[in-house]
């Protein structure tokens, strides 16, 4: 798997008015189109599994608001029933997650058992039974000497390692802060060393927040030379794009970007995300208001990668402008169902080079 693209600039006319038609028609996009648009059947929701986690980490969201304080509904059949109540609203994916999931294997595999497509977010300290197919996003917040500081664990890359080497389902996530940037490149030769695959996140602070964590502009230009450079070193261990860069290291965050299809910042319950999507707290109750893939997100700094995978690519119709903006968007999809979807596998970027978003320019710093 190989990350460099190509330049479908020379491809551009000098018409504006592109037809949807007309760009699908071009093969390289009309090919990521066909092998795309097989997963737009994917609708998702999120599941606090439990209010328990084995480490601390500085900047959590999940202990922000009252979520973390609900009851724990440890009850298989209650959640067998949730399962299959969310089968028939639609629900075709699923994200299990807070505090630490992995503490509840047994609930996540009655959860597999009813809807098989899904990812779990963990730190990697308990690994997940295999029999749990879902894919696993591991999270890494720098090396041991941050991750000692920031989350109270010792040695955490050498033992999420001993837990997922060779594992199909694994996903390293490495999420950039102020503070460790420079810290990628040690990071991510251990990860590619072991033959790891890794994505980024980038923090997005809690509501409240305003620690050193939280990024500046800055740190947002650092991070993105940082990204392109691990990008270009290691492109077959990198899930990314050139447009995944810019739109998460963009000095405006995805909301202002793109607007948030997600409950919390979209009133309507008509189409889409604001009509299927739930957040679901441990006790299995949901509160439409605060419904977003991170709750308790400041939504004006949120550039994170879970709410990425449904902002941007949910606005298909904004980048079916021209070849080149289109084909950044399926590069970002492309990514986004290698991170997110067992057996998918990424290909080769269509694009290679820096695509502002629509309306915007490339960075606002």
């Amino acid at each position: 798997m190989s990350n460099k693209g190509h330049n479908l600039s020379e491809k551009k006319q000098s018409v504006q008015n592109w037809k949807f038609s007309d760009i699908i028609a071009i093969p390289e996009i009309k090919k990521r189109w066909e092998k795309v648009r097989k997963y737009f059947f994917l609708r998702e929701s999120t599941y606090d599994m439990t209010n328990r986690c084995n480490i601390q980490c500085e900047g959590c969201y999940y202990y922000k608001g009252d979520k973390s304080i609900a009851k724990e509904n440890n009850d298989p059949r209650k959640w067998q029933q949730l399962m299959l109540n969310e089968k028939k609203r639609g629900i075709t994916y699923v994200v299990l997650a807070g505090a630490e999931p992995s503490l509840v294997p047994e609930l996540c595999e009655i959860c597999f058992q009813e809807i098989s497509h899904g990812c779990i977010a963990t730190n990697g300290l308990k690994k997940i039974p295999a029999s749990v197919d879902y894919q696993i996003h591991i999270s890494v917040w720098g090396n041991n000497q941050t991750s000692l500081k920031t989350r109270n664990a010792k040695n955490m890359l050498g033992r999420q390692m001993d837990n997922y080497k060779n594992d199909p389902r694994a996903v390293f996530v490495y999420t950039f802060t102020r503070s460790n940037i420079d810290e990628i490149y040690e990071v991510v030769d251990f990860i590619a060393k072991n033959d790891g695959i890794l994505t980024f996140n980038m923090f997005s602070a809690p509501v409240g927040y305003d620690g050193k964590l939280r990024h500046d502009d800055i740190s947002l230009i650092k991070t993105r030379k940082a990204m392109q450079e691990i990008c270009s070193q290691y492109p077959e261990n990198i899930y990314f794009s050139d447009y995944n860069i810019v739109c998460h290291t963009h000095k405006l965050g995805l909301h202002n970007l793109f607007s948030c299809p997600y409950p919390r910042m979209n009133a309507s319950t008509d189409v889409g995300l604001g009509r299927s999507f739930r957040q679901y707290r441990a006790d299995l109750t949901w509160d439409r208001n605060m419904a977003c893939c991170v709750p308790d997100t400041d939504c004006i700094d949120c550039r994170h990668y879970a709410a990425g995978s449904a902002v941007v690519t949910a606005r298909i119709y904004r980048h079916a402008i021209d070849p080149e903006l289109f084909s950044a968007w399926l590069d970002y999809v492309d990514t986004y169902l290698a991170v997110w979807v067992r057996g998918y596998e990424k290909g080769i970027n269509l694009c290679s080079g820096l695509i502002a978003p629509p309306g915007h320019e490339i960075f606002e710093h």
